[in-house]
This record gives C-alpha cells, structure tokens and sequence, in this order.
C-alpha cells in the first residue's frame, strides 16, 4: 500500500445536491442527514443480495447508520471494500456460531450499579449512552447499542457518581456507550465536572470513534472545554488507513494542540485489516496524526460476527512484522478480551525461548538467537 496521503472525504456523493460547506463542516447537519435505509445505500451503492438482506434485517439487532463523511470513503461497487465491510450489514450477521456469545466481555454481571462496569480494582467503565454516529457491524455492544435489540442499555448516573464517591479504590474513569462525543459540550462538561469533584478520581478518559465518523464534531469550542479536565486520555478507534483523512487528521490536530492525549484501539477483522502491510500503513498515518497505536483487539465473540474474525495467530504474525521493523511506538499490544469477563490479556509472538537459573535464550525479530545471563546470587554485601 503505502499510501500515506490524507485526502479529504467532501463532498463525494453530495456533489450534486448542492451541499454548501457550512453544511458539511457541521456535525448536526452529518447526524441530520445520516444514511440509514436501504433507498439511501442502494442510491449510492451497488449492493450484493448478502448485503441487500442484511440491511433489511437490521431493524432487530443493529441498526444501521453511516455518516455522510464516512459514507463518501466506501467503495461503490467493491463488497470487499474494507471500509465498506465495517458498517454495511450482511446477511452472515444471521449466523450464530456455537462459539458466540451476547455479553462476551462479561459486562453485564460486573455492574454494582446500571451502566457502571467494575471489572478491574482500581478502573470502571462507565456506560453513558447508547447511541453512536455510525454503527460497527462487529460492535462489542450490539446487544445494547443503537435501540433495536431487545435488551437495552440502563444507565442511572446519580447512581453511579454516587458508586463512585463511596469507592476509593477507583482512580480511573472510561466513558463510553455508544459515544460520549455524542453529548452537547455543556452535558458533557456537567457529568466530567462531576467526576473530577471526586478527590480519588485521577484519570479521565473517553473511547470515541466520533473523530473518524464524525470529525466534524471535534470544534474549537469542543477541545477548548475538554482541556479543563486534565488529565485527559482519548482512547480513537481507527481500524483502516483510509479513515484517515484529512477532515481526520485536522480534528485529532486540535484534540493534541488542546494537550489531549490519544491512543488508538484498533480491532483485527478478516478482510479489513489483518496483513503486515495495512496494519504498518495504519500505525505510520496514525503517528503522523499525533496519535499513538495503543491496542490492537482480537475481534470480540460478538453473535454474527464469525466472517469478520481471524485467529489469534494472525494477529501475533502481524505483531512479529511490525517489531524491528517500525519504531517501537507504532507498535500496538496485540490483547484478547477473556471470554466471559476475563478481561485483557497480552498476546505476544515468543521471544523467549529458554529459560533457566543461569541464563534466558532470547530470540530478535531476525530470528538470531542471544544469551542474557542471570543475576547469580553471591550473599549479603559487608561493608
């Protein structure tokens, strides 16, 4: 690939209508005017009947949106488009392997209070809505994000900052949902003031793929009232290097220039994402954009999603590719979410390969085998 440009993503489909550039530059104007019927993305689209069936379906599982922006960058007649892969439905969704779950993370028995997740000592997850700007056809969430399953998403805030004042062991906060970045800035500034009220709160952090499907959103006013809150972590979610635009990149710049730190989450999809080749093209765009490549998630056992997994062997042989041969800090931690709460856990390539009292046999990412002894033990030190 290695294709490293930013191109924007205007107006694409909505040159003839129109558009004036007010218009496109506004988030509520692209929420407005989001595709979500099957009239829309065939008008756009040539659709295969797996697709054409798929989207019919999704009244009752995961509803389907997709930005204007967004929109623009799916091919238009390629099914194998990666982009296009992420967020137009298929008829596969239908199928339910015996390995897949509804809840695979575990959340749902890990909440002391509605839409509070407290799976991890000293961090929660706190689930603020249920709605997003665009729906990821592999969502962890399906089964409470977007309003059209049967379960849905309870969420009692009262509740939970009172959770939190009563717990001091909590010292990190992850909002997410759905989208936080959803929110008008002055409710999001009202529920992140109230959690930096609470003393033991050290560490803020929102999980957004509101840059990438709606970079719109991230105004001057947006970074302006975020920068209050320092500190202040942004996990992106960005899977393709094609999401990376120009539209894109700006956003992120005025998140960084704001202090915001970033990191980006990406998940390993077949057909998407899952080579050397796009994964180091994404890291390299990624760093340009200021923002660092923090996990690379082995796909969730989302119910319907089998066709977008890899094996996990995929995803090691994509971590040995990048090491040595990209700078350290475009190197992502390859983890798998437990199945059924287990939470994170590393995945890494084997580069140990002995090990012992005297000495550890390492392996480098040539393959070229070095010994580092062991400390050995010689008794206290007299002075």
């Amino acid at each position: 690939m290695n294709d490293l440009t930013f191109k924007s993503a205007a107006p694409g489909y909505w040159a003839d209508e129109n558009i004036s550039p007010e218009d496109w530059n506004s988030h509520t104007w692209q929420l407005k005017n989001s595709v979500k019927s099957l009239e829309q993305i065939e008008k756009h689209l040539t659709l295969t009947e797996a697709e054409r069936a798929g989207i019919l379906l999704t009244g009752t599982k995961l509803a389907t949106a997709v930005t204007p922006h967004f929109f623009n960058l799916i091919h238009p007649t390629d099914p194998s488009c990666p982009l296009r892969r992420q967020v137009i439905p298929s008829i596969e969704e239908t199928h339910i392997d015996p390995s897949d779950m509804k809840d695979p993370c575990g959340e749902d028995s890990h909440m002391p209070v509605p839409g509070l997740v407290h799976r991890y000592p000293d961090r929660v997850l706190f689930l603020v809505t249920d709605r997003c700007a665009s729906y990821c056809r592999y969502c962890t969430r399906s089964r409470v994000v977007s309003g059209v399953s049967d379960q849905k998403l309870e969420t009692q805030w009262d509740q939970a900052i009172e959770y939190l004042k009563k717990t001091p062991q909590v010292r990190d906060v992850l909002l997410s949902g759905g989208d936080p970045l959803l929110f008008s800035d002055a409710k999001l500034e009202k529920l992140l003031r109230r959690l930096r009220e609470i003393p033991h709160i050290q560490f803020l952090r929102i999980g957004s793929r509101i840059p990438i499907f709606l970079p719109q959103r991230i105004t001057p006013a947006l970074c302006d009232m975020l920068k209050q809150f320092h500190p202040l972590f942004i996990s992106i979610h960005t899977n393709h290097p094609d999401e990376l635009t120009s539209e894109v990149r700006d956003g992120l710049g005025r998140l960084a220039d704001a202090g915001i730190q970033m990191g980006n989450q990406s998940v390993l999809l077949n057909g998407i994402n899952d080579s050397v080749e796009v994964q180091r093209d994404l890291v390299h765009k990624l760093l340009m954009c200021r923002v660092r490549p923090y996990y690379l998630y082995q796909a969730d056992l989302i119910e319907g999603t089998k066709h977008l997994r890899t094996g996990i062997n995929k995803g090691l042989e994509i971590i040995e590719g990048l090491r040595g041969h990209t700078t350290g800090y475009g190197i992502p931690q390859y983890v798998v979410d437990g199945p059924g709460g287990g939470g994170k856990i590393p995945l890494n390539p084997e580069y140990v390969l002995e090990k012992n009292e005297e000495r550890v046999v390492l392996r480098n990412y040539e393959g070229k085998k070095f010994i580092y002894p062991e400390p050995v033990e010689t008794g206290s030190v007299v002075n």
